[in-house]
């Protein structure tokens, strides 16, 4: 497979993801996920320093496994996340889609990213945007996302953010 097809592929793998997550999805999101992948957000630590290691340092969100996201789902779905109830709507919008490199097993991307919010409760409209790296695997399903790692670039929020809103 040439690298063009490969940016396709992956590419068409990320918007699907912003679809399931703008659509509430919830288990198809989760299975574009390995089950040992790392979903990422680190902290700034200075205006221009993330932090780099999740296991020392502040993270916004870390998740070591898909597991984590699974107990997040099910936080979300049950209701008791406060923070989710009601859940907010989203619309992810990925652009600048970049082969950093890549071959038909493994490939990794980044891309720029931006998430408008609106919270039907206090009928408020928020905008999040960043950065996104991410590290895919191909499997027998086709491409895997093993490590997903997010900046976000204006974190000073007035509200916490949660996986559908990154």
């Amino acid at each position: 497979m040439n690298k063009a097809a490969v940016l396709a592929d992956a590419t068409e793998l990320l918007y699907r993801e912003a679809r399931l997550l703008d659509t509430q999805q919830w288990d198809a999101w989760l299975e574009l996920y390995e089950p040992d992948c790392v979903y990422w957000v680190p902290a700034w630590d200075g205006e221009h320093r993330l932090t780099d290691d999740p296991a020392a340092e502040i993270s916004l969100v870390y998740y070591a496994s898909r597991a984590g996201l699974e107990d997040r789902v099910w936080r979300i779905r049950s209701g008791k996340s406060i923070a989710s109830v009601p859940l907010v709507r989203t619309v992810h919008l990925i652009g600048n889609v970049e082969l950093l490199h890549g071959d038909d097993s493994v490939c990794e991307l980044c891309a720029s990213w931006t998430v408008h919010v609106y919270r039907t409760k206090r009928k408020e409209h928020q905008i999040l945007f960043g950065r996104y790296e991410h590290t895919l695997r191909r499997t027998d399903a086709g491409w895997r996302i093993a490590r997903k790692k997010i900046t976000l670039v204006n974190d000073t929020i007035s509200t916490m953010v949660d996986v559908y809103c990154l």
